[in-house]
This record gives C-alpha cells, structure tokens and sequence, in this order.
C-alpha cells in the first residue's frame, strides 16, 4: 500500500454520479442537455445593478418585448442521454450533456479556500467517438475552456485526463466536464474528480459516526438506514449508525429492521430514550461518538431526508483537506419540488437574531429551470455562519472543544451551535454537492403550533450565548412579533412567546430539568385557546358572512412593516371588540394568508381560518382587551431581560449547559 501523502499519488474526492431511483424528479441536478450557455450582461458589468429603472419612460415596444421573452425558457431537458447505472451514462448518437450541475460540478473554489489543494485532476473512461470539454469558472460566472479531448475508441474503453491548477479561485467557481458524441452511442464511465494526496490534513484514514434521532417517523428512518446500508463506498469510512429512537411507533419494530440491522451489523447502534426532542436526539449521537472515542467525525442526518449517500462521503473527504477543522453542512433540496434548492448557506442578523440566505441570494432556486450554467450568481464562494441539522458533519475535535447542543428540545439548536463554533475558530462551510431532500417549510405556521415557544425561547438562548455583552434589538423584534400574532388572533402564541420569557428568566438549572416535561405544559397551555381548538369540518361552524380579498400591497420592507403594523396596533388599542359577542364569523381566510400577512385581518373580527396542515379550520375571534393585555406584558418581561442582559449570560455560560457532563445527567448516563 503507497504512503498515506505519497506525492506521486492522487485521491478521488468526488466521483461523478448519477441517479438511480427517482431519476425522473432528479436528473437535472447530475447531468443535462448541452444548449449555448447564456452570459447575462450583469456577469460581465457588474455596475448595471448600481442603475436605477425608469418605468415612466417605457414605451409600448418595450413592454411588449419584455413580456414576449419573459417565461420563455421551459427549463433544462436530459435527453441526449441514458443512465445505464450510478457511474455510467451512454450518450446517444450525436448527443451532447454537460455536467455542470449541482451534484457533479467540482466546486474548486470551495477546495482553494479551505485546503491547500494547488492542482485538480479529472478522470474519465471512454467508450466510443466522443469529444471532452473541460471547463472552469469565476466567482462572477464567466467560463473558460480548459482542455478537449478527442476519442475514437467504439472497441475499447480510453481513460482521459486532464489537470487543472486552482488558480482564479479565491471568489468562486466550479470545474466541470461536458461530452459530446461525434458519431454513435458513446459509453461514459467512472469519471471523478481527484487531489493530490500530499495536501491531506488528516494523518490517517479518518472514520465518521452518523447520529440519526427520530420520533413516531420509523418507516423514514428505515429509509435513510437503508440507504446508508446499501453504499459500501460510504461504509468504509462508517464507525457505526446511532439511531436514536425518542418514539412508541419503534424503528425497531419494522418489518425490515432485523435484515438490515444484521447488515449493518456492529456499524448500527440502536438506542431508545425519553423524547429530548432534535436537540436530545442529535446531542445523544454526539455524545456517544464522542464517548466511544472510534471516529473522527459525527454527521447529524434528519431521519425524514431522503439523502444522497455520495454526499456523505463527499463531505468526510472535503474534511480530510481542510486546513483547520470546519463543519461541513449540506444544502436542503425541497422534497415535494427535488430540483429546488431551499437554501445552501444562512447567516444570522445579529440585530434581529434570525437567519437569512448568504449573500441575500434567496431562497428557493429551482436547477430545472435555471441550471447551474446559466445562474452566474451561484458560482460565487458562499460563506456561513451555520448549516441546519437536516445534514452536518463535525469534527470530534469541535465537540471537545465547545460541547453538544443547547438542551432546548427543538429549534436554535443548530443556529447556536453554529456560532459557537465559529466564535471558537471553526467555521461551518456548506459544499455544493453536498444535500439532502428534506420537507420543506411552506405548508407550516409555527406560530399555530407549540412550536413557537421553542423557537421564541431557544432565540432568546441563542443571543444571551453568543453576545454576552450587548443584547441585540430584541425589544422591537419582540413587540413586532408579539403584534404580528395579535393582529391575526393567534393568542395562543402570544401567550407562548411570554412563557418562553419568563423561562429565560428561570435560568439554566430549570432549562435542564424541564428538558422532557416541557412540551407537555407547552401543549397544555395553547390548548386553552380558541385558536389551537380546530374541528375537522366547516360545518362545525356557523357560516361566514364574506371572504376577504387577499392584500395586493403588502409591505415589502422591515421598515414598511413596522409603520404599517403601527397603525394597526394603535387601532387594536383603541377598539373594543369582545369575542363572545361573535355571532358568526366575519369571512373565511386561507391558511396561506393567514400565515404570512396581518392585513388580511384588518377590518375582521372573527375569521375561519384553515390549519396550516390543511385538516383544520379554527374560529378566530378578535379580544382587544386580550391583545392589550398581551402586548404590555410582552414589552414588561423585554424590558426586564434587557436589564438582566449580562448577568443572564454570565449565568448561562458558568453553567455549561451544553457540556458532556450536563448531558450525561440528562441521560441518566452515570
């Protein structure tokens, strides 16, 4: 066997692969169709965002122009070729693709950024007549050729290599192939992208442990413990599986669960516990890798994600370069829209302590219609400040060095722990091609669920942790938060988000007691409330008098916001309207404009208004002297943190709350 960094040898660090199941959802995040690549004139003169539109000087021509080519692209299309199997595709006669797609483009900027990698080298087999183009690209998403290569070889199979240095790399950019069939059906095969191994941080073959924590959703985790079993690229780099189990509907009681435990064998550890929420679960994978003492890696893996086993190795191979250790999160593909990227990189507004897109790219980009190729702005490096727990990989140095999670059940857990690394010198860095399919969030309203006390209070948690010093604008980001559910009549939030506070207050010990009990109270409380008492049928209802037209202005800016929910407020304080005289309900409001605007609301005062699920509907009743009430004592326990700021903090960091020995005792662990 060659030395571990022999300078003669390279390492494949990222195979090119392809779909198997799903392929018809998936395809065009592996390969697509060759066209002419689309340069936008923003890529190349970056100054034409800097200008101002003058709408009043369009003429009819232009208008008219503008509608035409808009909507014009009806996406990507594979057709041009077959995947015969994970690493292989055949491309018919005369066909053409490119790989320059989420999942098999080399991000090379990614590599010169966070390795000392100087040289990439890409390997393909050839079967056929064919022509190769590798090409790279900037940070601005300009492409240039690299290599072509030309193969007249239908007998037998030719390797082709090319090399390319890291250079231009600091901004962004990706390395990729495209092929092209010159005449007849032309085999491709195990093509990859390889480093030197001379460059590898890592002083031995590292292995990794997978913590996966599930509650009532055992036929999804059979899935992800079947995936995992069924990649023997990525079991040879697996230590074992913690598949925590916090339910009564058991993982371990599925049909299927005895073939593949005895698959896994001694690579899966099942372990049942109290229902410490996500942040037990994952915290309990953490703390027995890092307890065992076999693995150099602990990956957080949601078990309802559909994932991408070639991710997983990806990222413990990305980690074996890195020039100091860094946690290695992965995007979230939504799963009921797989080509759509919900988000790959997040950062936190310390003002408002809530998360947005790096680089304000945006959420919720779709690759089948706007392939990587043509999408400049996603050849940018992207930096972060946290990667959430649908899939991340973390070093057992950083849990030694910094702890587990915060024991706050769900919500901020992955947020805070993100920022704690990174104030502690380990940043997180989110690969492309890098992900997982996971539901996404546009079918849920947390602030009509209990989960909106754990994410006001877990919020609150996270700030006192990571500015100790200065509390961020948490006064106007409480009362605007507190209005925005007043002005809806989720007063069971409300009265959640002052629980939330008033814990805060009781400090760490009772963060730590209330661990298993909370969610429990937490439920016992918003029961009380009409809005959390949904019946399954509108006829358990008196019919509504109207419908509301759904706003057509709605504030588009913070700023916006906070003046338009003023005005609101100030009428919420003057109106006494009692909900008990509620004869029948004013009109009918959809889950969807319930959830994200208030003005739907305005000139109600009663409203059936829809679960988020779609299974419900509530009666919404409006209480002014409710909302009053609410409002000033969301303001009183604000104002009372605010000035307690310092000495909370002080409090929270002395207790070490997330520290090994906390969580044994919340494990009971002896």
């Amino acid at each position: 066997m060659m030395a571990l960094k022999d300078a003669d040898t390279w390492e494949t660090v990222m195979r090119v692969v392809y779909p198997i199941k799903d392929a018809e959802q998936t395809l065009p995040l592996y390969a697509i169709d060759w066209t002419r690549p689309h340069v936008a004139e923003t890529t190349l003169d970056s100054r034409i965002d800097m200008r101002r539109l003058e709408f009043g000087s369009m003429n009819q021509s232009t208008l008219q122009r503008i509608m035409r080519h808009a909507g014009s692209s009806s996406g990507v299309s594979c057709d041009s070729f077959t995947v015969l199997n994970r690493n292989t595709t055949a491309l018919k006669n005369h066909g053409h693709m490119s790989g320059c797609t989420f999942f098999n483009a080399f991000p090379a900027s990614y590599w010169r950024r966070w390795t000392s990698v100087k040289m990439v080298r890409f390997t393909a087999d050839i079967q056929g007549n064919a022509k190769i183009n590798v090409f790279r690209s900037t940070g601005r998403g300009l492409m240039y050729p690299v290599a072509e290569k030309v193969v007249h070889s239908p007998q037998e199979v030719e390797r082709v290599t090319v090399d390319i240095p890291m250079t231009g790399l600091m901004d962004g950019g990706y390395f990729w192939f495209d092929a092209e069939s010159l005449d007849g059906e032309v085999i491709i095969s195990e093509a990859a992208w390889s480093v030197p191994q001379n460059a590898r941080t890592a002083s031995k073959p590292t292995t990794m442990s997978i913590a996966i924590t599930t509650f009532n959703r055992a036929s999804y985790c059979m899935n992800q413990l079947h995936a995992i079993a069924g990649a023997p690229a990525l079991r040879e780099r697996l230590d074992t599986v913690y598949c925590t189990d916090q339910g009564s509907d058991l993982v371990k009681d599925q049909k299927d669960f005895d073939e593949v435990a005895a698959d896994l064998g001694k690579q899966l550890t099942y372990i049942q516990q109290a229902n410490l929420g996500g942040s037990g679960g994952f915290s309990r994978g953490m703390y027995e890798t890092a307890k065992a003492g076999n693995s150099d890696f602990v990956l957080l893996l949601d078990d309802d994600a559909i994932s991408e086993p070639e991710s997983i190795l990806r990222a413990i191979q990305f980690s074996d370069y890195t020039v100091r250790p860094v946690l290695v999160g992965g995007g979230m593909f939504h799963l009921d829209n797989r080509t759509m990227l919900y988000t790959q990189g997040e950062r936190i507004n310390p003002q408002r302590m809530w998360m947005y897109p790096s680089k304000n790219m945006g959420y919720n980009h779709d690759f089948s219609m706007e392939p990587l190729r043509d999408s400049p702005d996603r050849h940018q490096r992207i930096d972060e400040d946290f990667n959430g727990w649908w899939m991340c990989l973390i070093p057992i140095a950083v849990v030694k060095k910094i702890g587990l999670s915060m024991p706050v059940f769900i919500k901020f857990d992955d947020i805070e722990y993100g920022l704690r690394a990174k104030k502690a010198g380990f940043p997180t860095v989110c690969l492309p091609g890098v992900a997982v399919w996971h539901q996404a969030w546009h079918d849920k309203d947390p602030a009509r669920s209990w989960e909106e006390y754990f994410t006001e209070r877990n919020r609150w948690l996270a700030a006192l942790l990571t500015y100790p010093d200065r509390p961020p604008r948490m006064l106007v980001e409480t009362l605007y938060g507190d209005a925005s559910l007043g002005l809806r009549f989720v007063y069971s939030a409300m009265a959640l988000h002052h629980m939330a506070l008033r814990d805060v207050l009781r400090g760490p010990q009772y963060l730590v007691d209330c661990l298993p009990t909370k969610l429990g109270e937490v439920r016992e409380v918003r029961a009380k409330y009409p809005d959390a008492q949904a019946q399954d049928s509108f006829e358990a209802f008196p019919e509504p008098a109207g419908e509301v037209e759904p706003p057509k202005n709605h504030p588009s800016t913070m700023k916006s916001r906070y003046k338009a929910a003023v005005g609101l407020i100030a009428k919420s304080f003057i109106k006494n309207a009692n909900p008990d005289k509620a004869v029948r309900p004013d009109a009918a409001i959809p889950a969807r404009d319930a959830a994200w605007t208030w003005l739907a609301f305005d000139h109600v005062n009663s409203a059936l208004v829809t679960t988020p699920d779609g299974n419900g509907v509530a009666w919404l009743k409006r209480d002014n002297r409710r909302f009053r009430k609410s409002m000033l004592e969301g303001y009183r326990l604000t104002r009372r943190i605010e000035k307690n700021w310092k000495r909370l903090a002080a409090q929270y960091q002395s207790y070490g709350i997330t520290s090994m020995e906390t969580w044994a005792h919340i494990f009971g662990d002896k």
